[in-house]
C-alpha cells in the first residue's frame, strides 16, 4: 500500500492518539490532527491530506457536517470513524460524500480495510468522472459537427455527406481535429455580417 498523507479528527485524545499511531504502523503520514469537524476542515484546506478520517460524533461542526464540507470543495476520500452501526448514519455518511465507514473499536486490520475500500471507491468515482467528461467532450464535438454540416450544406448547397467530407478533407488539410474544425466553422457563421 502506497503511504497516504492523512488528516485524522476525533474529539477523543486517546482515540486520536490511537489512529495516528495506527497509521504510522501501516506507514501512512499523519499531516493533522483535529478534535472537532472545524479544525478538520481547516487542516484538509492547508495540507491537501490524500486521505480523511473523521469521527461521526464530534462538537461543534460534527464528523457528517465536516465531511460534507471537504466533499462541496474537493474529491477526496473520507472515511467515518464511529462506535455507531446505525443503519440511517451509514445511509446519510454515504449521501455527503463518505467513501467508507470504520465501526471502533479500531484495529490496524479493519483501519487498513476502511482505507483500502475507500481508495477502491475514490478510484471508481474518479474513472466515472472521466468517462463522463470524455462522453461530453464526445457529445459536444458531435454538435459542432452537426452544427457545421447544416451551415455548409446551407451555404454550399451540398448534401449531408458531401458537407461531412468537406469537414474531413479540411481537417486532414490543416492537420486539426474534425471538432476544431466546425467550431471554427460555426464561431464564423455566428459572426455578425459587415
Amino acid at each position: 500500500m502506497d503511504e497516504l498523507r492523512i488528516v485524522v479528527a476525533d474529539d477523543e485524545d486517546a482515540i486520536r492518539t490511537a489512529l495516528v499511531e495506527l497509521l504510522g504502523a501501516l506507514g501512512h503520514q499523519v499531516v493533522g490532527a483535529a478534535r472537532d469537524g472545524k479544525e478538520a476542515l481547516a487542516l484538509v484546506r492547508s495540507t491537501s491530506p490524500d486521505l480523511v478520517l473523521l469521527d461521526i460524533l464530534m462538537p461543534g461542526l460534527d464528523g457528517m457536517e465536516a465531511a460534507r464540507a471537504i466533499s462541496a470543495e474537493q474529491l477526496i476520500p473520507i472515511v467515518i470513524v464511529t462506535g455507531h452501526g446505525d443503519q440511517e448514519l451509514i445511509e446519510e455518511a454515504a449521501e455527503v460524500g463518505v467513501f467508507s465507514y470504520l465501526l471502533k473499536p479500531i484495529t490496524q486490520e479493519r483501519l487498513s480495510a476502511a482505507i483500502a475500500t475507500a481508495r477502491a471507491r475514490f478510484a471508481d468515482v474518479q474513472l466515472l468522472r472521466t468517462e463522463v467528461g470524455d462522453l461530453k467532450g464526445a457529445l459536444e464535438a458531435r454538435k459542432l459537427v452537426e452544427r457545421a454540416k447544416g451551415i455548409l450544406m446551407r451555404d454550399m448547397g451540398v448534401g449531408e455527406q458531401e458537407a461531412y467530407r468537406w469537414l474531413k478533407r479540411t481537417s486532414s488539410h490543416h492537420n486539426r481535429k474534425l471538432a476544431e474544425v466546425a467550431r471554427r466553422l460555426v464561431a464564423l457563421d455566428q459572426r455578425p455580417a459587415r
